[in-house]
């Protein structure tokens, strides 16, 4: 696979590093614990990591509240084992994508410290200030996605800064240009270290409008995820000017050889907005597409988002890229697939057959279901602010199972972990790696006939006719795949063929002779 393509053709696995492998028996996840398992990731088939933060933080928002874009978080480890997995991965054939949160900072960054000196500091224009209204309320009616106002007042100053997450992550001021240069400087640095690049946390919020104006009511036609109780995000984000911030880290990527690839998270329930990230080939390499992820695990509902996808994509200017799972929305075992294994099994044939690139969250290749937590337990603000409605995000970032044994192959026996674990004895890596009928021998079966079969990385999609509650779908002249994602069995007719793959292993090889079977939530990829 050419340099310039591996993000396109292979497929990438998402770690939470605090919670895939404790090397040092403190009971956090670490960089040398990943190190120890790249041997996992390359007999999976694995083509990219993307690690969520790794850089220093006071841990409110768990890494994404920055307070050193230039630096290793401590209990992760230092520099130098982030340099040194980087080079490890990259003998194996793997790329490591870091998380890059510039929206806003944690108000323990150095330059927040600065800029809460006084109204002149150095620092100060970095980040969105506004004087309070004539009755001294905040400047507009702007809200936070972690709930309450997005202002909060600076007694010293006599002004309100911006945060459109935790009153800890001060929004920056994307209108500067000298943090505009200085965030070209944090890409440059980490790009020059090795890594394959980027993905961007809310890409599409970073620039807020010029004049503050105040949002807009939400309407009944508007998703309620899209909205903050009550109002659209109008003017505090997906502004035009996003778009130009966008250009510029791509042209920066780019220059690289071989260019450096970014991710966005574009979290927009609107296909049409999620495309413009892409630009003329010019933005965003791979935008998440968030209406996927919350379609509903139905056939017609996610076929449908697909197709208006391939239709908004021009292939040679945009790729698409798929995920089930991730550290916000939770795991899809459990969020589509109710802890069903045969639902587990075919929601990971179709992730990893669609024309894009698959992104796969730790513990997604053996079926790991969401983990059941007190509200004692959590540890996320998220969580913890909206317990009765949302139990927060918690539950998809336990420890990693990689084993039945005390402590799950995770840290040492009696060492308690920083989140509690999950029912690792019921499903770990250890008894599913050498079960051909397991959920990890297929997961790896399928990115291995990726891998194969160029019509599988490259090949174009194209719906195929087929009964209610069944998604058939051909990639390239010689591959059809066929889910079935009913409770009734289904029957494909007109395709002759062989199984390559199976949901159920046992089927592949079988011929489709005309009429192919389809056992109640299954599904199979036949060659033509």
């Amino acid at each position: 696979m050419s340099d310039a393509a591996w993000w396109r053709e292979g497929v990438f696995y998402q770690i939470y590093p605090r919670s895939f492998r404790d090397s040092n028996g403190d009971g956090v996840g670490d960089l040398r614990g990943i190190i120890e398992k790249l041997d996992h990731l390359e007999w999976l088939g694995i083509d990219g990591i993307w690690l969520n933060p790794t850089m220093p933080s006071p841990n409110a928002d768990w890494g994404y509240d920055v307070s050193d874009y230039k630096g290793v978080h401590p209990e992760l480890g230092t520099i130098v084992d982030l340099d040194e997995l980087i080079a490890r991965a990259k003998e194996r054939g793997i790329g490591i994508l870091l998380d890059f949160v510039p929206n806003h900072t944690s108000t323990e960054h150095m330059w927040f410290k600065d800029a809460v000196k006084e109204r002149h500091s150095r620092y100060r224009d970095y980040y969105v200030w506004a004087d309070p209204t004539a009755g001294g309320s905040p400047p507009n009616n702007w809200l936070s996605v972690f709930g309450g106002d997005a202002w909060e007042f600076d007694e010293a100053s006599g002004q309100y800064y911006l945060h459109n997450f935790l009153d800890t992550q001060a929004d920056l001021n994307w209108w500067n240009d000298s943090l505009r240069d200085e965030m070209d400087d944090v890409l440059r640095f980490w790009f020059e270290r090795g890594v394959a690049g980027f993905r961007v946390d809310v890409a599409h919020a970073v620039v807020k409008d010029r004049g503050l104006r105040d949002n807009l009511p939400a309407t009944e036609e508007d998703d309620p995820r899209t909205q903050q109780l009550g109002q659209q995000h109008t003017y505090s984000m997906d502004q035009p000017e996003v778009h130009d911030v966008i250009k510029r880290w791509r042209a920066l990527a780019d220059s690289f050889e071989p260019p450096r690839v970014l991710v966005g998270e574009t979290f927009l329930l609107d296909l049409h907005k999620m495309a413009k990230y892409y630009g003329t080939g010019d933005e965003l390499n791979l935008a998440f597409n968030f209406p996927f992820v919350f379609a509903p695990f139905e056939a017609e509902a996610l076929r449908e988002v697909v197709e208006l996808t391939e239709e908004l994509l021009p292939p040679d200017l945009a790729w698409p890229v798929w995920a089930g799972s991730n550290h916000d929305v939770l795991r899809f075992p459990s969020r589509w697939c109710d802890g069903n294994p045969a639902r587990t099994r075919v929601a990971l044939m179709m992730l990893l057959t669609m024309r894009g690139t698959p992104f796969l969250y730790y513990g997604d290749e053996i079926g790991m279901p969401n983990t059941e937590l007190t509200h004692e337990q959590l540890l996320d603000p998220v969580g913890k602010r909206f317990w009765t409605d949302d139990k927060g995000r918690d539950p998809c970032r336990t420890p990693m199972h990689w084993s039945a044994d005390p402590g799950a192959g995770f840290t040492e026996e009696g060492v308690e972990p920083w989140l509690a674990f999950g029912d690792h004895g019921a499903c770990n890596v250890g008894d599913q790696r050498d079960d051909p009928g397991s959920v990890l021998s297929l997961a790896r079966a399928l990115i291995g006939l990726r891998k194969e079969r160029a019509d599988l990385r490259r090949g174009a999609y194209a719906t195929i006719a087929s009964p209610d509650g069944t998604w058939v779908y051909s990639r390239g002249p010689s591959t059809i795949v066929a889910l079935n994602l009913s409770d009734n069995e289904a029957v494909i007719d007109e395709i002759e063929g062989t199984l390559v793959a199976s949901t159920h292993p046992e089927r592949a090889g079988e011929p489709a002779g005309g009429a192919l079977r389809l056992e109640r939530w299954s599904g199979a990829i036949v060659s033509v």
